[in-house]
């Protein structure tokens, strides 16, 4: 196991325990969907950084546990909902809820995740967090839409994909770590560093999901390679090819994105790697991560500190 995830182990199977509790419901097929998806695993970094976040900064309360819980089902609920909009057949290894139940009970459940995470919310009674995730939640939809509205277009330029990414995944990391700060009573300061933290942090894991989709293993990853661009997403690795390519090579850079296809696949692969834009992802990655850990520095050593630069080394190291 991870050493951060080793670190906080004991809260980690609680929040296990709390999602289990939360999913319950009188309709069976939500519980059955539901526990497929718990029991798919995944890293669970977004909870674990609101976890860490509070024990950072010395929370002593239990709310983190629920609060961990609410971030998971949100992002739960966004990837229910992506899956049915990219007609995903894979995740963590195993067939995604659509695949296996259809797209009309995929969706439902994904909003029955939304409303639990909400009603959560309100027993921990606390309006900053309300603030926070309403805002946040706001924030991905606006970005699902982009990134549809974005799809088979060979012409996306980097700050427009920086935009996606941050809406779409750096918003929660952002979210759970202002919210783990905001529980643990630190002040606007630290929130903000803290907010500041998890966008680097979001932004740098983004970026290496986006670069292990052209050089990751399947089996490893527990999708496809190659699943971005046969669903036309022009990731940072083809927007930077496409611009550095001329002729014949960013032709088909193009074509690939504009009709989806990915039986070049092998071929583009070789195309991103030689024109160096593999390795402008990873170095992108790596800035925002050493922009995180920067962050961090000031604060207090901890256990909890050290855990929060591990989880971000992991982040950009990881072949998974």
């Amino acid at each position: 196991m991870l050493s951060f995830l080793e670190a906080i182990r004991p809260e980690l199977e609680r929040v296990n325990t709390t999602i289990i509790q939360r999913l319950h419901s009188e309709e069976a097929l939500v519980e059955e969907i539901g526990h497929h998806l718990v029991n798919a695993g995944g890293k669970r970094l977004r909870p674990v950084l609101v976890l860490l976040s509070a024990k950072a900064l010395g929370y002593q309360g239990d709310q983190h546990i629920e609060l961990a819980a609410i971030i998971e089902f949100i992002h739960t609920a966004t990837l229910l909902h992506d899956d049915v909009v990219d007609v995903s057949q894979l995740r963590r290894g195993l067939p995604t809820a659509n695949a296996q139940w259809g797209n009309a009970p995929s969706v439902l459940v994904g909003d029955f995740l939304y409303s639990r995470a909400f009603q959560m919310m309100v027993e921990i009674g606390s309006m900053d967090v309300m603030n926070i995730m309403s805002t946040t939640t706001n924030v991905i939809a606006e970005g699902e839409v982009q990134q549809l509205a974005n799809a088979q277009n060979p012409n996306i330029e980097e700050r427009n994909y920086l935009d996606v990414i941050y809406k779409k995944t750096a918003a929660l990391f952002e979210a759970a770590c202002e919210c783990g700060a905001t529980i643990s009573g630190a002040d606007h300061a630290y929130r903000r560093k803290f907010k500041a933290f998890g966008y680097h942090l979001g932004i740098a894991f983004q970026l290496m999901d986006d670069l292990l989709d052209y050089e990751g293993d399947s089996d490893m990853l527990g999708k496809n390679v190659g699943d971005d661009l046969a669903e036309g997403k022009a990731t940072l690795p083809v927007i930077h090819a496409i611009g550095v390519s001329t002729g014949e090579q960013a032709t088909l850079l193009k074509k690939s994105i504009e009709h989806a296809d990915a039986s070049e696949l092998t071929h583009i692969i070789d195309l991103v790697r030689a024109s160096g834009s593999l390795d402008y992802t990873r170095q992108m990655a790596l800035e925002h991560a050493e922009k995180a850990i920067a962050i961090l520095e000031p604060l207090p050593t901890s256990t909890w500190r050290e855990c929060l630069i591990d989880l971000t080394r992991f982040s950009v190291e990881r072949s998974y």
